[in-house]
């Protein structure tokens, strides 16, 4: 707008001129002489008025200036095309520059290299075009051409930062933290301003722990510019805590300086805050140290800091501590490290209620697997109580994991100043890994925590067999025995219980049974001898019989039984075991039991027959009995299931149930009688 108006005023003040230049009176004259000969004849004149004459002096400079023009055209026509055609040139390697800068984006290595040499072959010491060379290089996975090509760079002092950019990169990607570190250094003496080159420097000296020299890199870094002064306040701080922990053995004083710096930089740094305060614990300023903690407490609790806190007084009792942990949590109040804290002490000091106390709160909030692992050492040291404890440590198996230190990717049981795969500065934070497992734990409830109840201390009575006969079956049970523990076990029973001494064996049931005392080492192997001798063994003893035996031990009757039948007598009653045993003696005279109000014979006695049908050698001799067999067989099948489902087994046996008993080849050696022997 202002160049129209000034356009518009320019044409009104040319204007304005020739109005001026019309209105003027008088005329301007131009006379020449006229020659004729050599002599002059006379004179002519050019009378116009003014506004005539500037128009024509107008016209008149304005053709001179068109041909001063042609004429430096015509002069200076080499240098025109020459202009002309190194211009185009220019802008063909602009364009194959601006191409390849395309396809190195699109990640296009052949393409990008084609447009870059293009782009070098058209532009004269084109910096860009060097940088799109090496790059394309570097994508193609030539190393060697890019790092020649970045070495090139650094002849040129418009290209050495670039120069020293590349093989900063290049020596980072081949890992060679020396090479890296000397280039970031060459940067950043070259050009002070260059973001990357400060950072990478402070990096590496971190890494190497030069400490001092990264202090200075630090203040050079803020000095530019490059970071903002909350950035600059907690690196600074980690760098001192770095520091100080370095001299904390050899030079200590500067070391509390240092630390105390760093605490009061970032209030919140918890190394910071506990090498503080054990620094002054050493000074003997109680006090100083008690009041770091807690003011990094109340901002970020940390089981370091009460774990610090507890023993800030040296020399104090697990009690003391128990008291001070407790006002340190209650500054703030409601956090799972405090009461993990307080849980801990209190364990020191055996007050395991208030152990249990701060775990339920944890494990009902927030569990965690330290908290269960705190909980089993409660059970453990409060009662010993194995299967209490071995369930709390079953269940810190799939609970969530604990806080810890880590950096990209790393977990580390301390604090570090930098991390180890990056280099950056402050990188450990206090977080919670990943989980094993997405799903929430089961609920907790009340009874868990619950200390269990003691065992009662009475000691439990002794047990002796009872003898309970019924239609000449001896049935053997377990009865509690009022008398004395010293009482000696009843001389083994005589006569024969087939023939008629049932019932005397009932009326006194101490001379038919012996009753073993319990010696409290049953199950092992001591037991043997603390078990009475064999001549002292009653004739019938009841004992249990596992369950999954039942069968061995069927099988093992039948065949004593085919062996005594054979033989014809019987020297020794039977001994029953367990109180599905049933009635030793009928098993071995083959009477009925009618205890059911049936005559139908037992399972075992029937194929105790069964066997002696089918294994005896002398059966022309006695084939009553065979036919006695075969009757009674048949009646058992012919018998309520039921019945002899409900009905305890019986069957004879001279020998412990796991006796295998003699050979086949021993069999007709009756006179020989096994005897029974002791096992687990």
């Amino acid at each position: 707008m202002i160049r129209v108006l000034f356009f518009f005023a320019l044409l009104f003040a040319v204007a304005m001129g020739f109005a001026w230049m019309a209105d003027l009176p008088g005329t301007i004259q131009i006379s020449w002489p006229v020659y004729e000969g050599g002599q002059q004849v006379g004179t002519d004149i050019w009378e116009q008025s003014p506004a005539i004459v500037a128009l024509a002096a107008a016209i008149f400079l304005a053709i001179f200036l068109a041909i001063v023009w042609v004429i430096r055209v015509v002069l200076k026509s080499p240098q025109i095309a020459s202009r002309f055609f190194r211009r185009r040139r220019k802008d063909k390697g602009y364009n194959a520059l601006s191409q390849g800068l395309i396809a190195l984006g699109t990640g296009n290595a052949k393409l990008a290299r084609r447009y870059a040499l293009d782009a070098d072959k058209l532009l004269d010491d084109e910096p860009a075009a060097k940088l799109l060379l090496a790059q394309t290089a570097q994508l193609a996975g030539k190393d060697d051409e890019a790092r020649q090509r970045f070495e090139a760079m650094l002849e040129d002092p418009a290209t050495k930062a670039l120069g020293l950019h590349g093989l900063f990169i290049e020596a980072e990607r081949h890992r060679e933290p020396v090479a890296a570190r000397h280039y970031a250094e060459e940067a950043a003496k070259t050009s002070p301003g260059l973001e990357w080159a400060g950072k990478a420097v402070l990096g590496y000296q971190a890494v190497a722990h030069h400490w001092d020299e990264a202090l200075k890199t630090l203040e050079r870094n803020y000095a530019a510019k490059m970071l903002d002064k909350k950035t600059y306040r907690r690196q600074r701080a980690v760098i001192l805590t770095a520091l100080a922990t370095k001299l904390e053995d050899g030079e200590p004083e500067r070391a509390y300086s240092l630390a105390k710096e760093a605490h009061g930089l970032a209030l919140d740094l918890v190394p910071a805050a506990v090498l503080t305060s054990r620094l002054a614990t050493r000074r003997g300023d109680i006090r100083k140290a008690s009041k770091v903690l807690e003011a990094t407490w109340r901002l970020f609790p940390h089981p370091e800091l009460a774990e610090t806190y507890a023993h800030v007084r040296t020399g104090d009792s697990a009690v003391d501590r128990l008291k001070r942990v407790k006002s340190l949590s209650a500054q703030r109040a409601n956090t799972p490290e405090g009461a993990l804290a307080i849980a801990r002490a209190a364990m020191e000091a055996r007050e395991f209620e208030e152990a249990r106390k701060q775990l339920k709160k944890v494990l009902q909030s927030e569990p965690t697997r330290q908290a269960f692992l705190l909980m089993a050492e409660v059970e453990e040291a409060e009662h010993g109580d194995r299967g209490r404890t071995r369930d709390w440590l079953a269940r810190a198996v799939s609970a969530p994991l604990d806080k810890v230190w880590m950096a990209d990717g790393i977990i580390s049981a301390e604090w570090q100043p930098v991390s180890p795969v990056t280099g950056k500065l402050d990188a450990f934070q206090w977080a919670t890994p990943g989980s094993l497992s997405d799903e929430d734990g089961p609920l907790l409830e009340d009874s868990l925590f619950e200390a269990p109840a003691l065992p009662s201390a009475t000691p439990a009575e002794p047990v002796r067999p009872v003898a309970d006969v019924d239609d000449g079956a001896v049935v053997l049970e377990a009865e509690p025995v009022t008398r004395p523990a010293t009482a000696k076990p009843a001389g083994p029973e005589t006569g024969d219980a087939t023939s008629g001494s049932a019932k005397s064996a009932a009326a006194e049931p101490s001379t038919a049974s012996a009753a073993l005392e319990k010696q409290g080492y049953e199950g092992t192997t001591d037991d043997v001898k603390y078990s009475p001798a064999l001549k002292d063994l009653p004739d019938a003893e009841a004992t249990k019989a596992p369950s999954d035996k039942a069968a061995t031990v069927e099988k093992t009757a039948a065949k004593e039984t085919a062996v005594k039948a054979e033989a014809g007598a019987d020297d020794k009653p039977a001994v029953v075991t367990g109180k599905d045993a049933g009635t030793a003696k009928a098993g071995v005279t083959g009477k009925t039991d009618t205890r059911n109000g049936s005559e139908t014979p037992s399972k075992p006695e029937a194929a105790s027959e069964a066997k002696v049908e089918e294994t005896s050698k002398s059966a022309d001799a006695k084939p009553s009995a065979a036919k006695a067999s075969e009757a009674k067989t048949g009646e058992t099948k012919s018998g309520s299931s039921k019945e002899d489902l409900n009905r305890p087994i019986e069957f004879p046996l001279s020998r412990m149930p796991d006796d295998p008993g003699p050979d086949e080849d021993d069999e007709d050696e009756t006179a020989k009688t096994p005897r029974p022997r002791f096992f687990n």
